[in-house]
């Protein structure tokens, strides 16, 4: 089995309340929380922030060459890297990480807040080109801003199709100076163990966005176990959603 640490983190373009864009900042904030992976919702890849971000850290990074744009920042190889449109402005970047001889597919993904939109959105996302596609063969983890306040439109249709784990106390990531919503979440597959989860809260993380990130560690099946158990099922089984 493998334990990675998982960071989701909408970076606001680098931009937080004070509206100065200081990719340092955010730099700083991940480099505190020394995550593994990190996936990044409203980076602004044309600008040059992406590629700072990576050489201070010191993380192999993939995004795509847009304003806004989802990207992940990894010390592990990516593969399979891939930017989606979910449509009404909805992304989803998928890729692959294979560490010591294990696989795990990642979906970042940054949903809008307009309801009838998002409800759209969570069902192509739900459908056969993303989590409901049969090319998926190893655990799953989702994460990213999935943009909702309260419940609404495209929620019943989310916890239909992803299981929910309450946690023991709410934790909100927006907006970050009051976060009040749990915005920013993880759901992961019935083969991913939950073995932590946390917001981080700190000086730099309340000025560096609107979004405060959430961490998650979480351990994987083998995924030869992961394997031989799918023969036995028909359909994908439901995921879990892991916030702080």
């Amino acid at each position: 089995m493998i334990s990675i640490r998982i960071m989701t983190y909408n970076v606001s373009n680098c931009a937080g309340f004070d509206g100065r864009s200081q990719p340092d900042r955010i730099a700083g904030v991940i480099g505190q929380s020394a995550p593994d992976i990190v996936a990044l919702q409203q980076i602004d890849v044309q600008t040059g922030d992406l590629s700072r971000l990576a050489d201070k850290l010191g993380m192999h990074s993939y995004g795509a060459p847009e304003t806004s744009a989802n990207a992940f920042l990894s010390y592990y190889p990516l593969k399979s890297v891939r930017n989606h449109d979910l449509g009404d402005g909805g992304r989803c970047q998928r890729a692959d990480l294979d560490h010591n001889g294990q696989r795990l597919h990642l979906f970042n993904v940054c949903l809008t807040t307009e309801p009838e939109k998002r409800r759209r959105q969570i069902s192509t996302l739900l459908g056969p080109d993303f989590l409901g596609s049969s090319t998926l063969c190893c655990p799953i983890l989702v994460l990213g801003d999935f943009a909702d306040f309260w419940w609404g439109a495209g929620n019943m249709i989310l916890n239909l199709g992803l299981k929910r784990i309450r946690s023991p106390f709410f934790r909100g990531t927006y907006p970050a100076l009051l976060p009040l919503f749990g915005r920013d979440r993880a759901y992961i597959g019935q083969d991913l163990k939950l073995l932590d989860a946390k917001v981080i809260y700190s000086l730099v993380s309340y000025k560096a966005s609107r979004h405060l990130p959430l961490i998650l560690t979480i351990q994987a099946s083998d995924n030869r176990i992961y394997l031989r158990n799918q023969k036995k099922i028909q359909a994908p089984g439901k995921l879990e959603v892991a916030h702080g």
